[in-house]
């Protein structure tokens, strides 16, 4: 646990006997264990409505709000601000009806699903009433336990997806880190001169510090870290939007046209691919319903319920979010139209002050390492449950040793975790230097993951548990609203796809760049 209820429920538990003394009356026991442990028998939880929007704003605004302005110069002034604000609507609406999934059955008293593919489990399995102690566990390890299709699709896509994050924000770190060596460089020596620079360093940096992260236990101890990434998230959207006030400013009006960049300035089949990779990197701007679930199970019992508290802190986040991202996304626009970068503080479309985008990029930096492990927390959960599940009684895997940190504090060290963690970390690191396209990277997780987990599973569940009649007219509108999505994923799929065979053809892995 990460708060003062947490912790001051610890020093209760280790000053009490495990066996309670017989002199304690059952009514302090029932007390004891109603202020120390939740109804399914899990340490309290202690979140709130800001702990669970900050862990929203962390995974919500990253390195995506910076590829905004170019997804806009692809768009235009009409579908590029309308592309964003339904994306958003569209990203709310699902996120009430999956918050409604967290417990089944009672939203108070009801089973808890600990994460995503429980709660598609709990509603969509085929044969959910079956045990999961019953089924294989090589299917257990793929979420193939009885849930039929839509179970096994789901675990594969979220975890999948959860990979591919880690990816991404390893690859956007390097680029900020590098950014800031030749921001300096620039200054020095002007920016008419080549800096030449690699990113491989910089993503080994940031796969040293994931590793020591990455062997905090749970999801409910990394609190502190979302709290201080959403903060640096706050810090570099500022300082982008304040870069491009000052740029419109500077050119005395706003660039831009109302359908985007113009044929001309790209072939008829660029203009098409970039305009579907566009829509893939708004997407993406908004994906946080793969970790929905595992953020509501952080959040304190009712009442209130945590379905409330989900739902409050999801319109909070998601407004925050899509106003930073509107001024961001269009600002940066407005500055350099149809030659927006598709990094706005790593692409050079400013040069100066270089002090300032040296401290923006460092926030991304502070922020990344914070949204990586708000992202990879449920994918640890899952496989460490998993391990245990199937070799319990293997001491390499179940062993956890107590390290004193202070007199008062001890961490728990699994060398499972150790292991599997750091394996983890290496193996998303080597991959994001083999794949260092940023916009293409980002804009095809959007898509694989945007109609999946964030419309069709959440629209399905919410069918299921509201009874809602096939043929119906508000089935039919949900339904609807699922296919156009998925015919907006596609096309973003094949947007990315295309955008990452051109980048292919002139990349040399391993080289500087300058």
């Amino acid at each position: 646990m990460g708060e003062n209820g947490g912790a001051k429920c610890h020093q209760q538990l280790a000053c009490t006997p495990a066996s309670v003394s017989i002199e304690l009356s059952h009514a302090h026991k029932l007390q004891e264990a109603f202020e120390c442990y939740d109804d399914d028998g899990r340490a309290k939880r202690t979140g709130t409505l800001w702990t669970a929007s900050a862990h929203i704003v962390t995974a919500v605004i990253g390195s995506g709000v910076l590829s905004l302005a170019w997804a806009i110069a692809q768009l235009g002034w009409v579908a590029g601000p309308v592309v964003m604000l339904l994306f958003s609507f569209v990203t709310y609406y699902t996120s009430t009806l999956l918050a409604d999934c967290y417990r089944s059955g009672d939203p108070i008293a009801g089973k808890r699903n600990y994460n995503y593919t429980d709660a598609v489990h709990a509603y969509l399995g085929e044969f959910a009433q079956l045990s999961l102690q019953n089924a294989s566990p090589w299917l257990n390890l793929l979420a193939f336990s009885s849930g039929g299709l839509k179970v096994k699709l789901c675990g594969f896509i979220q975890y999948a997806n959860l990979f591919g994050v880690a990816i991404g924000y390893t690859i956007a770190s390097s680029i900020s880190m590098m950014a800031i060596k030749r921001s300096n460089c620039f200054h020095e020596r002007g920016h008419e001169n080549p800096c030449h620079a690699s990113s491989n360093p910089y993503m080994i940096m940031f796969g040293v510090a994931e590793i020591f992260l990455s062997q905090i236990p749970d999801f409910d101890q990394i609190w502190w870290l979302s709290i201080v990434a959403a903060v640096m998230s706050f810090t570099y959207s500022s300082i982008g939007l304040a870069l491009g006030i000052v740029q419109v400013i500077a050119n005395k009006g706003f660039k831009g046209s109302l359908t985007g960049i113009s044929i001309g300035a790209v072939s008829p089949t660029q203009k098409i691919w970039r305009s579907l990779q566009a829509l893939g990197d708004i997407a993406f701007a908004y994906s946080f319903s793969l970790i929905l679930i595992e953020i509501q199970d952080t959040i304190k019992a009712p009442p209130p319920s945590e379905a409330k508290v989900m739902k409050k802190a999801s319109v909070v986040s998601i407004a925050v979010t899509t106003f930073f991202y509107m001024l961001c996304g269009c600002m940066g626009y407005a500055a350099f139209g149809d030659g927006a970068p598709g990094n706005l503080l790593t692409g050079f479309g400013f040069y100066n002050p270089y002090w300032l985008l040296d401290i923006a990029n460092a926030a991304i930096v502070v922020h990344l390492v914070g949204a990586y492990q708000v992202f990879c927390q449920p994918l640890f959960a899952f496989v460490e449950k998993w391990a245990v599940q199937t070799w319990p009684d293997s001491a390499f895997i179940t062993k956890e040793v107590s390290v004193p940190l202070t007199p008062t504090k001890r961490f728990r060290l699994s060398l499972f975790r150790l292991v599997w963690r750091s394996t983890f970390v290496v193996l998303t690191t080597v991959i994001s230097m083999l794949l260092p396209f940023f916009n293409d990277v980002v804009a095809l997780l959007g898509a694989l993951g945007f109609w999946p987990l964030t419309v069709y599973f959440p629209v399905e569940m919410y069918i299921v548990q509201k009874r809602i009649p096939r043929s119906s007219l508000r089935w039919v509108c949900l339904q609807m609203l699922s296919l156009g999505c998925l015919l907006i994923t596609i096309a973003a799929a094949v947007g990315s796809v295309a955008g990452i065979v051109t980048d292919l053809k002139v990349y040399h892995p391993f080289k500087t760049s300058s």
